[in-house]
C-alpha cells in the first residue's frame, strides 16, 4: 500500500539548507584551538528555510497596496 508523500521542505535557495558555517582564520588560540568565525546566510538569516510562497505574496501585496 502506498504511503502519503510528505510535504517538501522549504529549503533556502541561497544556502541549500546549510545556513551557518564556521570559517577558520588560519591561526590558533593560546590553548591550541583553531580561530574561527561564524557566517550566516543573508537570505534566510541563519534558519536554513525559506518562507512559503503564500507568505511572500501576502507580504509583497501588503507592502504595495497599503502605501498609497
Amino acid at each position: 500500500m502506498t504511503q502519503p508523500t510528505p510535504a517538501p521542505a522549504n529549503i533556502c535557495p541561497g544556502c541549500d539548507g546549510f545556513a551557518s558555517v564556521a570559517i577558520t582564520l588560519g591561526g590558533r588560540t593560546r590553548t591550541g584551538a583553531r580561530r574561527t568565525i561564524t557566517a550566516h546566510c543573508h537570505t534566510c538569516h541563519g534558519t536554513g528555510t525559506a518562507p512559503n510562497l503564500r507568505a511572500l505574496l501576502h507580504t509583497a501585496a501588503t507592502a504595495v497596496f497599503t502605501h498609497r
